[in-house]
């Protein structure tokens, strides 16, 4: 046999080596999991990296709470010094994910222009302060936003005398601007790209430029409208007042934390997405315990601790979610109670509604698991 010939066989042998071992590699192995059709639940097994900021908070005892410093609905003290509201009863979620303990919280009303050198200094571990999600504010300013809990617009609030049905009508108008907000960057960038002159009444804080505009120092009051419902429940006559149908403005509100701390954005997030979650599968304040123990949904045992190590991923216990929802109750039921059909705002849930909802809205959960 030829060289050439001895060559060809080695390679034919090879080859056919080769192909044997391929396929024995390509047949599929079954395993319990695949003969069963229910696979056991797997999570990570890698140690969670060490938060500093929830060692700290762990250490004090304590979570610091960055909230508006007097806002109906979103964050406000009752006639009993009590604190209230949307933002508020995420902070006190918090708490209960991390403490077990919604009370273990101390909240600090910050005004607009203290909120973020506030949460810079260490004053606060988080803000839930209906602040909007920008660009500067996102890749500027040093800090995180770890999700959205509401969808808001900008818009105007007018005097039912005035006999005005849109903001276009409003050339040559007093318009009442909180200053250092985005509010007032978006009424520059509205009536500039109209080509509307309007005189523009800036005040220092929200509570001066409710006050002006009751004093009638301005015709019209720019806020986003959740704000704007919230200031007409504080006028003499609230029905004298209407918010016109104009939004100007996309306003994705949500909590700010320092850059830096990936573990405690991560726990923002995922205390956030649990009770918008809890909404989407129907657990509540009043059926989270009997959900633990009876259901058989495997995204709900996921959720509230039965299945699964998800909470120690976060530095958490394995119930930090149903500790959460156990405090505070889901998302739907913290809206309602603060900014829907049972509280004096009276607000539609709009782009608030579940992204499932019949109309449907953004609010959408990440999955668990």
């Amino acid at each position: 046999m030829s060289m050439t010939a001895i060559w060809r066989v080695g390679m034919a042998a090879t080859l056919c080596l080769a192909l044997a071992a391929c396929g024995r590699d390509s047949t599929p192995t079954q395993t319990p999991d695949a003969v069963t059709g229910s696979p056991t639940p797997r999570t990570s097994t890698v140690e969670p990296i060490v938060s500093p900021t929830l060692q700290t908070i762990k250490r004090r005892g304590r979570l610091n709470c960055g909230v508006h410093e007097g806002l109906v609905g979103f964050a406000y003290t009752d006639n009993r010094g009590q604190w209230r509201g949307f933002d508020v009863d995420f902070c006190r979620a918090m708490a209960a994910a991390i403490f077990n303990d919604p009370d273990a919280v101390r909240f600090v009303p910050l005004t607009i222009g203290q909120r973020f050198e506030a949460l810079k200094d260490g004053r606060v571990d988080v803000l839930w302060r209906n602040t909007s999600w920008t660009m500067t504010r996102d890749a500027g300013e040093g800090l995180s936003f770890a999700g959205i809990n509401y969808f808001d617009g900008q818009g105007f609030m007018v005097r039912r005398s005035l006999n005005l049905n849109s903001a276009v009508e409003l050339k040559g108008a007093r318009v009442c601007i909180q200053a250092g907000s985005t509010s007032e960057l978006n009424a520059a960038d509205y009536f500039r790209s109209r080509g509307i002159d309007y005189r523009p009444v800036v005040l220092p804080n929200e509570e001066a430029a409710r006050q002006a505009y009751a004093r009638e120092d301005c015709d019209a009051l720019t806020a986003d409208i959740s704000a704007l419902a919230a200031a007409r429940t504080t006028l003499s006559n609230p029905e004298q007042h209407a918010i016109l149908p104009d939004v100007i403005s996309k306003e994705a509100l949500g909590p700010v934390v320092r850059r830096g701390d990936e573990q405690w954005t991560a726990i923002v997030r995922w205390t956030l997405d649990a009770v918008i979650m809890a909404e989407e599968l129907g657990v509540t304040k009043a059926s989270v315990a009997a959900d633990a123990r009876d259901s058989t949904d495997p995204r709900v045992r996921r959720l509230l601790g039965v299945e699964g190590e998800f909470g120690p991923m976060l530095g958490l216990s394995d119930s930090w979610a149903r500790n959460a929802i156990s405090a505070v109750g889901n998302y739907g039921e913290i809206f309602n109670r603060n900014l829907g059909d049972d509280s004096a705002l009276d607000l539609a849930r709009g782009l608030n509604a579940q992204w499932n909802a019949r109309p449907g809205g953004l609010i959408y959960a990440l999955p668990i698991r």
